[in-house]
């Protein structure tokens, strides 16, 4: 079933790339497995996924102990400093950074760790009370903090829009996130990822230049109760 989900996303995928004339090795398909058992991500690495996204640290832990397969660890929940020592030096990327003060623990473990953490900073496009990240105004200011700091390297952006059944009404905000990026790239910083669009919205987010999509649902199926 997994691996059946997991080349039918990928189908999507690719004519969602076709249709904004991008290569699909541009996107990376990032399976997020919140709350399914650690065997369902092993099904899932032996069906071809190579990106595993988690929401909570200590999930993301048990998870890491019961997988042996070879597979990139994403961390993209919100992500509180005192776990932060949990998730450093971990994973491939954390996508929600939305703090100065989050970004220096995090160093402090990566160092720690020896190692350099990759980091997205969560961006609130739409300027939502309900939800983390920076505002668009903010941002540059926190990739500044970031650079600070020698075991952080910020790779790019991420957001999520409002929920809606319309992918064409989160169109405008992955627009939004692009060229917030665009504006705020330079040499130094090429800023190269843009981490945005979920299972219901991420053929409009391909459209916009995404070149992550976390998608959960139409992987994993419905998530366990409880």
């Amino acid at each position: 079933m997994i691996a059946d989900r997991w080349r039918e996303v990928g189908e999507r995928v690719a004519a969602a790339c076709a249709r904004a004339g991008r290569d699909p090795s541009s996107v990376t398909i990032v399976a997020v497995a919140k709350t399914h058992p650690a065997a369902a991500v092993a099904e899932a690495i032996a069906a071809g996924v190579t990106d595993v996204g988690e929401n909570y640290a200590q999930e993301l832990v048990a998870k890491q102990a019961g997988v042996t397969a070879p597979v990139r660890w994403h961390y993209i929940g919100r992500l509180q400093r005192n776990k932060a020592k949990l998730v450093a030096g971990k994973v491939a990327l954390i996508h929600a950074v939305d703090s100065g003060e989050l970004a220096a623990e995090l160093d402090r473990r990566a160092a720690a760790a020896g190692a350099i953490q990759p980091v997205l900073i969560a961006v609130n496009v739409a300027g939502e009370d309900t939800k983390g990240g920076v505002t668009p105004a903010a941002t540059a200011a926190l990739i500044d903090a970031i650079a600070a700091h020698a075991h952080l390297r910020c790779d790019g952006l991420m957001t999520m829009p409002p929920p809606s059944d319309n992918p064409d009404d989160t169109r405008p905000h992955f627009a939004a996130l692009r060229d917030l990026r665009d504006r705020l790239a330079a040499p130094a910083r090429p800023l190269p990822v843009l981490s945005m669009g979920m299972s219901g919205d991420f053929e409009a987010a391909i459209a916009e230049g995404a070149t992550h999509v976390r998608i959960g649902t139409l992987i994993f199926g419905s998530r366990p109760p409880g």
